[in-house]
């Protein structure tokens, strides 16, 4: 085996790919810039950095769990476990140096944050099989995925409230929608693996599904926005997100399953729009 470059350990950690840091910050983002608490900048930075370790770790025990699957799809074959790249020994030594870096970094946050981090761990190492038992990863995916929303929130001191809940209601049908639309990437090669997704499930129903993912996502936002007493600057952002959403829509009509993982990816402005739309508010207010 030949010995692995660089190139090799920042692809299993998909930092060549960072939409999934994005997609883990934004909601932690949110998280503390809805909470009461005076605005604190560096508590996004930490955030950032959590995503950062928690998203790679995620990443390589995917990797593992998956390896002898990835190496049958056409899409994934060239990842470095699959491909015999990177020993098994050499990512698992990784995936516990990020687990320590990032329960440290939790650890030094509001004792909430480290208790919602400890919860998250089970659930992390359990993903990786969600769907060779059910037709809703996706769901499951979206309960990990965005507990980043309650660690933002508690992160600044707060205590729980009615924002932060639907807050993370909101971020989950968010992750039905743009986990739904990656899914439509690889329907054969799951057919044919007999690996599950919402994607094959639904069938030509995949874009009422995403569309009301979308309505519920925007809904929940704004029951969140107005209980935590944002102002004009954040009902602008949703109207933006909602702008974005329809252009999705549309894309996958008139595109098909094609469109999906470019879909996929323009979640990431999304994200941005509606972060920047709440820090404006805070800033301002």
């Amino acid at each position: 085996m030949a010995e692995a470059a660089l190139s090799d350990y920042l692809a299993l950690m998909r930092l060549n790919k960072p939409i999934g840091i994005w997609l883990v910050f934004f909601p932690a983002a949110w998280g503390v810039l809805l909470s009461p608490a005076p605005l604190q900048p560096a508590l996004l930075l930490a955030m950032l950095v959590g995503a950062a370790l928690a998203r790679s770790a995620g990443c390589i025990l995917n990797d593992l769990a998956d390896r002898r699957l990835d190496a049958t799809v056409e899409r994934t074959k060239d990842r470095p476990l699959a491909s015999g790249k990177i020993p098994v020994a050499q990512a698992w030594v990784l995936l516990v140096v990020l687990g320590a870096f990032a329960l440290a970094l939790a650890a030094s946050l509001p004792r909430g944050v480290l208790a919602v981090a400890i919860v998250a761990v089970p659930l992390i190492a359990a993903y990786p099989w969600m769907k060779r038992v059910t037709f809703w990863p996706q769901l499951f995916l979206g309960l990990v995925f965005n507990l980043g929303a309650p660690m933002g929130w508690l992160a600044t001191g707060a205590p729980p409230a009615l924002p932060l809940v639907l807050l993370y209601l909101a971020c989950i049908a968010w992750t039905l929608a743009y986990d739904t639309l990656y899914a439509l990437q690889d329907l054969e090669g799951d057919r044919r693996a007999g690996v599950k997704s919402t994607a094959l499930l639904l069938g030509g129903r995949v874009e009422n599904f995403v569309t009301l993912s979308f309505i519920a996502m925007q809904l929940l936002l704004i029951g969140a926005g107005i209980t935590a007493h944002r102002g004009a600057f954040f009902l602008l952002g949703l109207v933006a997100v909602a702008l974005h959403m329809r252009w999705q829509i549309v894309r996958l009509r008139r595109e098909g399953n094609a469109a999906g993982g470019r879909l996929f990816l323009g979640n990431q402005w999304l994200g941005l729009g509606l972060t920047l739309a709440l820090l404006l508010d805070r800033c301002v207010h």
